[in-house]
């Protein structure tokens, strides 16, 4: 299995931009992929491979009430999280259409280990073969 960057100082805790919260935490795994720069979009954080393919963009109540990130993804993965449980992921506006996934975060039990499979995945579906071959040497 290749090998999935770790957040520098290890935890959002240490993150200069808000502490543990979701927003931190995601910020944290974005920013672990080398050559990846954040910048706004639509008002919203976001995360660019190689400074110019968004991967995942944060969504702070930006069209509802909620608190998710929204995120690239491998052909089939949006309807295979959506059915797995519709409470924890969902089809994002506009993205939606090309297979991207929304992920809730303002849930009391979110599964971060299963967040960091989904942005590493939504990574290497934007990186240039490049960056991918940093992190699956050989």
């Amino acid at each position: 299995m290749p090998r999935r960057p770790r957040p520098v100082g290890g935890d959002a805790a240490n993150d200069p931009h808000g502490g543990d919260t979701a927003l931190a935490r995601v910020r944290a795994l974005c920013a672990a992929y080398p050559e990846t720069l954040e910048r706004a979009s639509h008002g919203e954080p976001s995360w660019f491979a190689g400074g110019a393919r968004q991967f995942v963009m944060y969504a702070d109540h930006h069209h509802d009430d909620r608190e998710a990130f929204w995120a690239a993804a491998p052909e089939g993965a949006q309807a295979a999280l959506l059915a797995s449980d519709p409470s924890r992921y969902f089809r994002p506006p506009y993205v939606g259409a090309r297979g991207w996934v929304g992920v809730w975060v303002d849930l009391p039990d979110v599964d971060w280990e299963r967040i960091e499979q989904i942005i590493d995945d939504a990574w290497r579906q934007v990186a240039p073969r490049r960056l991918a071959s940093t992190l699956d040497p050989g």
